[in-house]
C-alpha cells in the first residue's frame, strides 16, 4: 500500500471529505503509475478519483467497531516518534 494513504476509520473527529479525496487521489496515482495524467487521460483520472472517494465515504459510514475512537493528534505524535526513532 502507498505510504501516503493513512487509515481513515475510527477517528474522532471523523475523516473529512478532503481527507477521503486525498486518499483516493493517492490510490489512483499509485495504480495508474503517474502523478499527473496526460490531457487525454485527465477525465478518466478525475472520474476514478471521484468514484473511489465516493465509495470510500460509503465504506467509512458503514463500518462498525467496538474500539474507542482514536485521537488524530495522539496518533500523529506516535508516528513522529516512530519516524524519529527510525531515522535518528
Amino acid at each position: 500500500m502507498c505510504r501516503n494513504i493513512r487509515p481513515l476509520n475510527n477517528f474522532e473527529p471523523p475523516a473529512t471529505p478532503d481527507e477521503v479525496t486525498a486518499a483516493a487521489l493517492q490510490f489512483v496515482r499509485k495504480v495508474s503509475g503517474t502523478t499527473k495524467p496526460s490531457q487525454a487521460n485527465q477525465a478518466a483520472f478525475d472520474a476514478a478519483v471521484a468514484e473511489i472517494a465516493h465509495t470510500t465515504q460509503h465504506l467509512l459510514a458503514s463500518l462498525v467497531t467496538t474500539a474507542p475512537p482514536k485521537d488524530r493528534e495522539v496518533e500523529a505524535a506516535k508516528a513522529r516518534a516512530r519516524s524519529a526513532a527510525r531515522f535518528a
